[in-house]
């Protein structure tokens, strides 16, 4: 498992103040674009100009492997913040915040994060959401005092280090660990008939987590895992995927879960299509890889048709009390509908400013102390932030209802969630099918 150790995060984010610009507010090639080809846009922006009030960050991929998904959930955050201020802020003030391409690297996360704590001061971060760039985040966040809330880091890591104490309350998630979406995704695909699957799996705290807790689920079901003793798990840095395409479809599986990003997931899959060996193979995909663009990204086959057509796959979903009113209020604003997690991070956002007015300070320390109080009640049933934040200015108890769900956060910081089941149609677009809630 590739991971960056708590004290070599901090020293590589703690050099990295002095480059800041460089690691984190410009993400430009030479040729002024950014890695996913894109315009270079600012990194690092503030969308109120008050000092005074709550000040929140928001930590997220815009570029990098994961820049398709985060992307998706990039406006909720700012949405979130100009709903509050409209009716009056947190606190008696105007909400700040500062935004930060994260672009799915935790060295970038690290700094990324150094910088909000210490520079800017915010009081808390909704992010990240690649897994590895929270494990870099939190272990900066906790000692500086900010609440990080994640909309889609999903590894079960997070629930045994917060077992353990290491967080100190300092981190929470509105997505669901991979240990229930395993969970359902393992249900499925024994639903679906499949006895023999095999496993290829980015290699870092979301692939590993994800197969260690689907592994032990199949075959809980009756399932065998073809390629147990000798799982495929790639580099995420690798560019060329021959190798562990043959390796992961080796053996006649029925199906082969692959837990991929999408930049080096596309690779994977064209490998094992160019080989001939992922004929005939169900491939089971996760929310990594859950994004319109996916199906052109991974191309066509010799026939003309979309090489992952007729893949299956999970996402978390969203089925919360607040989920019509978000997706109207983002109709209204932008136009369309919110993609993949952006309801999840309008959820963190909100959570941070009803802590904080519970609290009544701006604080990391105020907004950590109350964000689970906000979040589970007893109190008033509210779908709306600004109903929220009027009770809680009266002195009044919530119970936050979110448009992800009802963001009930344990003692972990876990949600639990309902999934949704997508699949990818003849014409490349992606179809949402059923729904699961993992048993």
């Amino acid at each position: 498992m590739r991971k960056i150790s708590a004290a070599l995060t901090f020293s590589i984010a703690t050099l990295a103040i002095g480059f800041l610009v460089g690691a984190c507010g410009d993400t430009s090639t030479p040729n002024g674009t950014t890695n996913n080809g894109s315009t270079a846009t600012p990194a690092a922006s503030t969308t109120t100009s008050s000092a005074k009030g709550l000040k929140i960050g928001s930590l997220l991929p815009t570029t990098g492997d994961l820049a398709s998904v985060g992307q998706q959930m990039l406006g909720s955050v700012p949405l979130l913040v100009d709903t509050v201020n409209a009716c009056g802020g947190v606190n008696g003030e105007s909400v700040n915040l500062v935004q930060v391409d994260d672009q799915t690297d935790p060295k970038a996360g690290a700094a990324g994060m150094t910088k909000l704590a210490t520079l800017d001061k915010v009081a808390g971060v909704v992010g990240s959401f690649a897994s590895s760039v929270s494990s870099a985040a939190v272990s900066i966040a906790t000692p500086n005092k900010v609440m990080l809330v994640s909309p889609g880091s999903t590894s079960p890591v997070f629930t045994e280090k917060a077992q353990k104490g290491d967080f100190q309350g300092f981190w929470a998630r509105t997505a669901p660990p991979d240990t229930y979406q395993a969970l359902a995704l393992a249900q499925l695909a024994n639903k679906k008939g499949f006895k023999r699957v095999s496993t290829v799996v980015i290699n870092n705290d979301y692939g590993v987590g994800f197969e260690k807790a689907f592994v032990q689920t199949f075959e809980k079901l009756g399932g065998t895992i073809v390629n147990k003793g000798k799982p495929v798990r790639y580099d995420p840095k690798a560019q060329t995927f021959d190798t562990e395409a043959a390796a992961a479809f080796a053996g006649n599986p029925d199906a082969v879960l692959a837990v991929l990003y999408a930049e080096t997931g596309s690779l994977f899959l064209k490998a094992a299509y160019q080989q001939g060996v992922a004929k005939g193979v169900q491939i089971l995909l996760t929310d990594g890889v859950k994004s319109p663009t996916f199906p052109e990204q991974v191309g066509k086959g010799s026939d003309g048709k979309y090489i992952l057509t007729g893949a299956i796959g999970t996402v978390p979903g969203s089925d919360g009390k607040a989920l019509e009113a978000f997706n109207n209020l983002w109709k209204d604003k932008k136009g369309g509908a919110p993609g993949e997690y952006a309801p999840q991070a309008w959820d963190a956002a909100a959570l941070l400013t009803l802590a904080a007015q519970a609290a009544k300070e701006n604080t990391g320390v105020g907004v950590a102390s109350k964000i689970r109080e906000v979040a589970n009640g007893p109190g008033t049933e509210v779908t709306d932030v600004c109903e929220g934040l009027k009770l809680l200015k009266a002195g009044q108890d919530i119970n936050y209802q979110g448009a992800s769900g009802n963001v009930d956060v344990d003692a972990n910081g876990d949600v639990v969630g309902v999934y949704d089941v997508w699949t990818v149609e003849d014409d490349g677009k992606i179809k949402v099918i059923d729904k699961v809630t993992p048993k």
